[in-house]
């Protein structure tokens, strides 16, 4: 076990609240089809040990998890620091190996946070969502292989635009494999520009929730990191990209590969901006992607990112049921473990459709009848049909957060109450709040008292003003409000039964007590073959997101760009210019009035945006100054940057 101790035990509120869950809650705790179907058709388990990453670093280590228990056998009770129903999935999730789960139909769990399914086709294996890593798809290309054959990958399937579905790809076959026509590798059409897309403009911000979310900086152990609802963490090695090769463009489009006939059906804007499920008619076996999981997904992303479709996600949904009822015997996803049988597998994409209807249908019933926000979140309660169903637990997503997503998509941000038209920022909010409530001293007593009681969303509430209303610590009562802070998030955590809730909890609660942001966990949205895929008009979009508008204040610049994309390719045209403080671009032309024109690949181009000054293989004619004083102007956001605190 590893060393989590430095997180509070678990109060006797906490363990009650555990108590009370497991008499309260509406699942049947004796149903064993999970750990059955996470079993079935074990053919080898990983080897123990650590898939090593780029610079020697852990890339995947599955043996940290060995608290949970062995899996394929009885494991240990919930702790106290865990909600049971959390603590199953952990376990469940914990089902790795290479799994015959139909005749020539295999995956590989437990490799990362998402999983492989592997085709076997006429003349190799067909590879469905190739992970996040590199490193992690080929730890799991060879155990198929071991036990498979060594036969060559003829094709990769990515089912959407996420990262963990396509970044592993160089792990499972190469770019010489797919240019001279070895491989090749099928999307939806918009894939590649809603993948690259989503990391751009936000990547800092999203790279750097995304630590919480996913809790890579915690410990393993009973009182910190355990899982993460859809698998056990992200991985952490070399992410990639292969360009498609066959891009589908409509439902009911079909493609043969390595002699196997597949159906697609599109569904932008549910799970990812560009994806699709696909059936194999001659395996009567049905793909849905991440459409459907194991537990309730997000409608919006604690990460961040823009807020899914829960109306498109249910339609699509049921035409995946109008399109294939009758004649599936297996549904397979990209995470967790498959469904068997034409009754079962129907009775999963209903109960899955019927979740996602819900919460967006009663959201806006509430909605229309005058509840805010956060008023709708507090009242949106799962009818038991749905809520005692294991798939549809909120282990990712929850119930709470997703109806605010359907609000936020529906009517925004605000409630209609003007005195949110224009509220205070937290800190000057913050500092007034704990000056009306007596001061920081008087605010910390009471919050003692509360805490005592187990009132703790309300603690968390009133302490958190409490730290941002003294950025500097002045007051000696700020430290020990951080510090009961930490254990307040530590409780919140101990009860969630969202494994995203509680690594928010957690990792917030970590920072309090380290004084804030801690090592980087070496999470990035960004890769090498991430960024090289992003168009020259969206690094430009990209750059205009940099300038400081104080910097540049009353200057004027102009700029021609001549863009080798791909140091090969005949150089682009583009024009920026600077006025107003604001960047504008346009593509496909030059100005004559130019204060330079600046000749540099891709690459130069991206140098400039991060920060790290002017190549030397930059050519420009003019003002040899302006490229300089371009990337003068510009701001390099700090990825480090502090979240529960000021």
């Amino acid at each position: 076990m590893v060393d989590d101790s430095h997180h509070t035990a678990p109060s006797d509120h906490t363990l009650e609240a555990q108590r009370r869950f497991l008499e309260e809650s509406p699942m049947d705790w004796d149903d064993g089809a999970d750990w059955v179907n996470a079993r079935r058709g074990l053919v080898a388990r990983p080897a123990p040990g650590v898939v090593e990453g780029p610079s020697g670093r852990a890339a995947w280590e599955l043996d940290t998890y060995s608290f949970l228990g062995e899996p394929g056998r009885e494991g240990p009770e919930a702790p106290g620091s865990v909600n049971p129903s959390l603590w199953r999935q952990a376990r469940l999730n914990m089902e790795a190996g290479l799994f015959t789960i139909a005749d020539r139909i295999h995956q590989l769990r437990g490799f990362d946070l998402s999983e492989i399914t592997i085709i076997e086709g006429d003349e190799g294996f067909m590879v469905i969502d190739p992970l996040i890593s590199m490193e992690c798809a080929a730890a799991a290309m060879r155990l198929a292989r071991e036990h498979l054959g060594d036969r060559p990958v003829t094709a990769v399937i990515y089912t959407h635009s996420h990262i963990d579905h396509f970044g592993g790809v160089k792990g499972v076959t190469s770019e010489a494999d797919v240019a001279e026509g070895r491989c090749r590798v099928v999307a939806p059409v918009g894939m590649v520009e809603a993948a690259v897309s989503e990391n751009v403009f936000a990547g800092a911000a999203m790279s750097r929730r995304a630590e919480f979310m996913y809790g890579a900086t915690l410990a393993r152990g009973p009182r910190g990191q355990l899982d993460a609802g859809l698998g056990k963490t992200n991985s952490l090695g070399t992410v990639t990209l292969i360009h498609p090769t066959d891009v589908v463009e409509a439902s009911g489009q079909t493609l043969t590969l390595d002699g196997v006939e597949i159906e697609f059906q599109l569904t932008p804007g549910t799970e990812a901006p560009a994806e699709m499920n696909f059936y194999f008619p001659q395996f009567r076996a049905l793909c849905m992607a991440e459409n459907c999981s194991h537990n309730l997904h997000n409608l919006y992303t604690l990460r961040g990112a823009q807020v899914r479709d829960a109306l498109a996600w249910a339609k699509y949904m049921d035409e995946a049921i109008v399109l294939n009822e009758g004649r599936v015997d297996l549904v397979f996803t990209s995470h967790h473990w498959p469904v068997w049988g034409a009754e079962d597998s129907m009775a999963y994409l209903a109960t899955q459709r019927d979740l996602y209807k819900y919460i967006h249908d009663q959201t806006l019933r509430l909605a229309n009848k005058g509840l805010t926000m956060l008023e709708c979140a507090e009242e949106v309660r799962l009818p038991e049909s749905i809520a005692s169903q294991w798939c549809n637990r909120p282990y990712y997503g929850t119930v709470n957060h997703d109806v605010k997503a359907v609000y936020q998509r529906y009517l925004g941000w605000f409630s209609g109450n003007p005195a949110e038209l224009h509220a205070l920022p937290p800190e000057p909010a913050a500092e007034r709040y704990v000056e009306y409530m007596g001061g920081a001293r008087a605010v910390l007593q009471r919050a003692r008292g509360d805490y005592d009681a187990g009132e703790y969303r309300w603690v968390a509430e009133v302490l958190n003003r409490v730290v941002f209303a003294d950025p500097d610590e002045s007051d000696p009562a700020t430290a020990e409000a951080k510090a009961l802070l930490a254990d307040t998030y530590d409780q919140l955590g101990y009860q969630a039964e969202s494994a995203t809730w509680r690594n928010f909890y957690l990792v917030g609660a970590a920072e309090l007590r380290t004084g804030g942001a801690r090592g980087s966990s070496g999470m990035s949205t960004g890769s090498r073959d991430l960024v090289l895929a992003v168009e020259v008009p969206m690094l430009l979009d990209a750059l205009a997101l940099r300038l400081d508008p104080e910097v540049c204040e009353g200057q004027r610049l102009v700029l021609n760009l001549l863009v080798d994309p791909s140091g090969e390719a005949q150089p682009e045209k583009h024009v920026l210019w600077v006025e107003n403080s604001v960047l504008n671009h346009r593509n496909g032309v030059h100005l004559d009035h130019a204060d330079a024109t600046v000749s540099l690949s891709k690459v130069e181009l991206l140098m400039v945006i991060g920060g790290m000054g002017v190549g030397e293989g930059v050519s420009i004619r003019g003002d040899r100054g302006a490229l300089e004083r371009l990337a003068g102007w510009l701001d390099h956001p700090d990825p480090r940057f502090a979240v529960v605190t000021p």
